[in-house]
């Protein structure tokens, strides 16, 4: 039984995988991308744009909307999601505070929320009432297993979208080993190379994780699944294990080597702009007119600056207003007082673009897989101010490859991250190790799209 469901998947992986790559016919495809947070759309959007361009139909559900409507994508909004979600992302930084073990659970309760949240809203409602069909079922893969549910009830098969990269999520839907003696999990702070005591740590917190999901969140998960598709025959586990293919939103050149199955196919950096686009006048105007270039800061899309505790935000603008460096901050407030003469503010900014940019320098990042991936590919070494998620496994792997500098946000302070901006900034040898990694990222065959 065990071979002739490996075999099936097999063919299945082979099937899709045809079928993502031709553009001689035209599929139908349905794009489930249920978190609120706007980086991990952007990717997913960016796939379901690729396949658009190729001449497939494609339907996304999502709480964004894209900006440029395309004839072959239907959107299915669900901003009742960011709504669900406002409290969450407004408490951000006071939950990272909580022992690890206690965010993991938050997390984890969160996203069964956004689930429920997803699949009850009315316009979803109506949507699976439909009589559609569609060739496959690509869904992100974060913690929103009952969503899974859409590829039976359309009868068609599963491909999970792995925005986080490869995670025991992902890596599980498809059986690929993940040896905890050299693959950190994504929230903990470890490298691939662990001493006895971090691997030691890095199992029991791996264990307590599959504990917890087998007893508490799996079947909350199944609850939810079985309430909104009923008719569907499959179980709800093997419903997970029956995942015909993974695109991971991650590269070799980037990570840790790790073990994948083969129908786990890294498609990293598929959202970057291969060619930069013209920035709005006022921002080239100051970024061209920085003597001694520019730093672009930005916390992500979840962390809004403005939210920051006022000793920490008077400690960056004390360091900006110091540096001879110009600097590109996203400040979602136009009344930052005591704003210094060199900073530009502004609630939103072009951001793979500006890194584009030559007179760019440096990146302040809270070291998300984005930010960090979009900083490689253009060559800018950064400074991470880790806060939550894979963020600090992130700014790990930067550090131990020498373009990326940590400073602690608990332990920010003006000297901390002078210091550190200086040191990316001043040491030849890091914007040549940063420049490295970018040629070896951007020597592929193929490009991830």
């Amino acid at each position: 039984m065990q071979f002739i469901r490996s075999e099936h998947r097999c063919i299945s992986f082979l099937f899709l995988l045809s079928c993502l790559l031709s553009c001689s016919s035209a599929y139908n495809y349905l794009v489930v991308l249920p978190t609120s947070v706007r980086s991990h759309y952007n990717v997913g959007s960016a796939l379901a744009k690729g396949l658009a361009a190729a001449g497939h139909q494609v339907t996304i559900i999502s709480p964004f909307e894209t900006k440029k409507p395309h004839q072959n994508i239907t959107e299915i909004a669900v901003p009742s999601i960011l709504e669900a979600m406002k409290d969450s992302v407004e408490n951000l930084l006071e939950s990272s505070n909580q022992p690890i073990l206690t965010q993991l659970v938050y997390y984890y309760d969160i996203c069964i929320n956004i689930t429920k949240t997803l699949l009850d809203d009315p316009s979803v409602q109506e949507f699976t009432k439909s009589k559609q069909s569609f060739n496959a079922v690509i869904s992100e893969v974060f913690l929103n297993e009952a969503q899974f549910g859409f590829a039976e009830h359309f009868n068609a098969p599963l491909i999970g979208l792995g925005t986080f990269g490869a995670i025991s999520w992902n890596t599980d839907l498809v059986g690929s080993p993940s040896p905890p003696s050299y693959i950190p999990h994504a929230l903990l702070k470890f490298s691939d190379h662990m001493s006895l005591v971090e691997r030691v740590g890095n199992l029991a917190f791996l264990t307590y994780e599959e504990i917890f999901m087998n007893l508490y969140y799996l079947p909350k998960q199944e609850e939810v699944y079985r309430k909104y598709f009923p008719n569907n025959k499959q179980d709800f586990y093997d419903m997970r294990k029956n995942t015909a293919l993974v695109l991971l939103n991650q590269h070799v050149s980037l990570s840790f080597p790790r073990p994948y199955s083969p129908n786990m196919i890294e498609v990293g950096g598929m959202h970057i702009n291969r060619k930069r686009q013209p920035l709005p006048k006022d921002i080239e105007d100051f970024i061209n007119g920085a003597e001694h270039g520019v730093i672009y800061f930005s916390m992500g899309s979840n962390l809004k600056s403005k939210n920051l505790p006022l000793e920490k935000r008077q400690a960056l603008i004390e360091t900006f207003g110091k540096l001879k460096q110009r600097v590109l901050w996203k400040f979602e407030d136009t009344n930052m007082p005591g704003k210094p003469a060199n900073v530009f503010i502004s609630d939103w900014f072009p951001q793979d673009d500006i890194l584009a940019h030559k007179n760019v320098t440096a990146f302040i990042t809270h070291g998300g897989l984005l930010s960090t991936t979009e900083s490689i590919y253009h060559g800018k070494p950064f400074v991470g101010i880790p806060i939550f998620g894979d963020q600090f496994l992130n700014m790990a792997r930067a550090e131990s490859n020498g373009y990326g500098v940590t400073v602690d946000f608990k332990e920010l302070t003006t000297e901390k991250l002078t210091n550190a901006i200086e040191r990316i900034i001043s040491t030849p040898e890091t914007t040549q190790k940063v420049l490295d990694m970018s040629a070896r990222y951007k020597d592929q065959k193929e490009l991830p799209l």
